[in-house]
């Protein structure tokens, strides 16, 4: 049986023209049928045809139009190298610009032929095409060639980074030992007590990078929910590991929390002991849509928590649009607040939001005594931070702050 790769003489080439000006098709259609050693299996007029009959007829070669109704000329070969990756797509185009001539072959074109070129050109790139090799009209290739050589080698340096990346990405998700949960208390500021704890993922081995930077990482290479939701049920099978009454603050993107693998974990836990924390960073393409998505687990006795506040323009965007019942000021925000009026005033606003909506207000990242005691003077009630309690294994039971 014939192959794109290796064209018998008893069964020649088989080619599909897509052309959609009449007499070109025709004339195209003539052509390949004389032509000796090829064989026309159809001539269609748009893009969506040439998709649909080369997945079915599989043909060696299909001349591309550049310009076709139904997509282009462009999507109809990305679609056939997609459906029919032994299908050669050679383009032919009245179009000879360095745009058109890349998008062609970034597409998946093995070669670009200028219309009103000398008939023996066509057959020959058409041969060539069936065995793999590429095929430039001299109108375009010494305009062109230099830089697809050098586009090609940047894709490969970054297909490159993003297998290597994806490879330690789904070594921290496939070895539990690379992942480990340490919780850092969330405490009363008038006498230090805590009242519940965040979970925060932890990964050992090399290379050594902080979390934020392997979760992005993985959002990069398509595994960021994945990784999330391994975070997630690492936290949450600590949380009978808390103090009686105290609660588990999990970390996740909206995206993440709508997911019904998320939501199954979940609901399987004491949903009312839960805080799902939502970072100010993390786009909302739907706010009703997320705001769905919680209800359920709201009205289970699950609190929502927007992180980062003061840090952007979007955690205030979330507190607008999700009313959450814990409001955490970023470090930003809580950094020399005691030395700092502009910091006092934007934290003040934001506890009078906050007890206007019935919010909780949790001051992040307190290092320092005088940050604590502005925190309080301002009437911050809840916090944390180094000077309350580091991140542990162990959650905290005792007063730690004074």
């Amino acid at each position: 049986m014939a192959t794109a790769w290796d064209p018998t003489p008893a069964q020649g080439i088989s080619v599909l023209i897509a052309e959609d000006d009449e007499q070109m098709r025709l004339a195209l259609s003539s052509f390949i049928e004389t032509e000796p050693g090829f064989s026309l299996v159809a001539a269609v007029g748009d893009a969506q045809e040439a998709i649909d009959l080369a997945e079915v007829l599989q043909p060696d070669v299909v001349v591309v139009d550049v310009n076709m109704p139904r997509g282009g000329g462009t999507r109809a070969t990305r679609e056939i190298r997609r459906r029919t990756p032994e299908s050669r797509v050679l383009a032919l185009s009245a179009a000879n610009d360095r745009a058109t001539v890349l998008a062609m072959v970034e597409a998946g074109a093995s070669g670009y032929l200028v219309k009103g070129g000398p008939v023996q050109e066509i057959s020959d790139a058409i041969r060539r095409a069936a065995t793999g090799r590429s095929s430039l009209s001299a109108e375009v290739a010494g305009e062109v060639v230099e830089e697809l050589a050098g586009e090609l080698q940047t894709r490969r340096r970054r297909e490159r980074r993003m297998a290597s990346r994806l490879a330690r990405i789904r070594g921290l998700i496939d070895d539990p030992a690379r992942m480990s949960i340490v919780l850092q208390p969330v405490c009363r500021l008038d006498d230090g007590k805590p009242v519940g704890h965040e979970a925060l993922a932890r990964f050992v081995g090399r290379p050594q990078r902080p979390p934020d930077h392997w979760f992005r990482a993985a959002g990069t290479v398509g595994a960021g929910e994945e990784l999330e939701l391994l975070a997630m049920e690492r936290a949450l099978e600590r949380l009978g590991d808390l103090p009686e009454g105290t609660f588990l603050s999990v970390n996740g993107s909206p995206s993440m929390f709508g997911s019904a693998a998320a939501q199954r974990l979940l609901t399987a836990v004491p949903t009312d002991r839960l805080v799902l924390e939502i970072t100010e960073h993390a786009p909302v393409a739907d706010y009703g849509m997320l705001a769905a998505d919680l209800g359920p687990l709201r009205a289970r006795g699950a609190r929502l928590a927007v992180d980062d506040a003061g840090a952007g323009f979007a955690s205030l965007r979330h507190i607008l649009r999700l009313a959450p019942d814990i409001i955490k000021l970023d470090r930003s925000l809580v950094a020399d607040i005691s030395h700092d009026t502009a910091q006092q005033a934007l934290a003040g606003g934001l506890i009078s939001f906050a007890e206007k909506m019935g919010a909780t207000i949790v001051a992040e990242g307190i290092e320092r005594d005088d940050e604590l005691a502005m925190l309080r003077e301002l009437g911050v009630t809840h916090g944390q931070g180094y000077l309350l309690a580091k991140p542990a294994v162990a959650p905290a039971r005792g007063a730690t702050a004074s």
